[in-house]
């Protein structure tokens, strides 16, 4: 087919890539703007767009596709753009722009979003760290018809894969690329045969996965262990959980939960041991094993390496939240 294609990160980058590969015309690229990032904040160009460039695909960075607002000028000469590309159908993934009406209308076969979860369940920006901290047995990857809302058109294909009590959000991200690349794939040669059987989403059932705010990977010690680990895999690689001990920030980049033994509870945040295996916190009737620690400017490693020459003993807390 000949297409455009929209989408920014590295989940996107991959998707793009099949398409590529599989020998699909892409007549046009959107991605986000470059962003500051890295220790000086320069700006950066997305994966979506180093690959298209790499490859020689024509690239287009609009602000904003609505017609009607702020960015009026950027809307207009994309909207010129995706006219002129004369695309069958256009592919999303991860774009990060909403797309009005009008862009819908324009390729004959409308436009196909692949999305990390399962839906109706965690529409929204970052299905697969609410997943993981939900404590869902399974996730999966759902192409859908687009609409006008908000991951709410008709779903086309659907295929699940399990959460493993070991998997981070990076490494189930990477499995749902895949995944999603793939099911695309035959998505797009289902929709050239004109075989494909849409299934409107029972709206009553979806559940919203709202953006991961930096905030929330601040560990509360007051949580159950099991929220505490299920937080910890939800937000690795990124923004990456982290406690306090005595004003500075550590990040926890993994943990493993276990019941409290009998006898008095400590307040919540106190270590109760200090072990090779691990750093054992008191948290709500249970207690987090912190199993590999990361000082700030430092590298990530595992307990073992990181309480040498750290004086952390039982008895001592952390801060309560943070």
């Amino acid at each position: 087919m000949r297409l455009i294609f929209a989408g920014t990160p590295e989940f996107a980058r991959t998707a793009l890539e099949q398409l590529h590969g599989a020998g699909h015309e892409i007549a046009l690229v959107l991605t986000q703007p470059d962003r500051p990032g890295g220790r000086g904040l320069r700006l950066q160009a997305s994966a979506v767009k180093r690959f298209a460039q790499e490859n020689g695909l024509a690239i287009a960075q609009p602000r904003s596709l609505r017609v009607d607002g702020k960015y009026v000028d950027d809307a207009v000469a994309a909207g010129a753009l995706i006219k002129a590309a004369q695309a069958q159908a256009m592919v999303v993934a991860a774009y990060g722009l909403m797309l009005p009406q009008w862009v819908l209308d324009v390729p004959d076969k409308g436009c196909f979003n692949v999305h990390a979860s399962l839906l109706p369940r965690w529409r929204g920006a970052a299905p697969i760290q609410r997943a993981i901290e939900a404590g869902d047995a399974h996730s999966g990857v759902t192409i859908m018809q687009m609409d006008a809302g908000l991951d709410t058109g008709a779903m086309l294909m659907a295929h699940a894969t399990p959460i493993a009590a070991s998997d981070t959000a990076g490494t189930l991200h990477d499995r749902l690329a895949a995944l999603g690349a793939r099911l695309l794939l035959l998505t797009l040669e289902k929709a050239a045969a004109g075989t494909l059987r849409p299934v409107a989403q029972e709206a009553q059932a979806a559940t919203y996965a709202r953006k991961v705010d930096k905030a929330e990977a601040a560990i509360d010690w007051a949580q159950p262990a099991q929220v505490i680990v299920r937080r910890v895999r939800a937000f690795n690689p990124a923004p990456g959980a982290h406690c306090s001990w005595h004003g500075q920030m550590l990040k926890v980049w993994a943990a493993a939960a276990c019941d409290a033994v009998p006898g008095a509870t400590p307040d919540c945040g106190t270590i109760m041991a200090v072990e090779p295996e691990g750093i054992a916190v008191a948290a709500m009737n249970s207690i987090v094993v912190l199993t590999q620690l990361q000082r700030p400017g430092g590298r990530a490693l595992a307990a073992e390496e990181f309480v040498r020459g750290c004086d952390l003993r039982a008895g001592m807390a952390f801060d309560r939240r943070g």
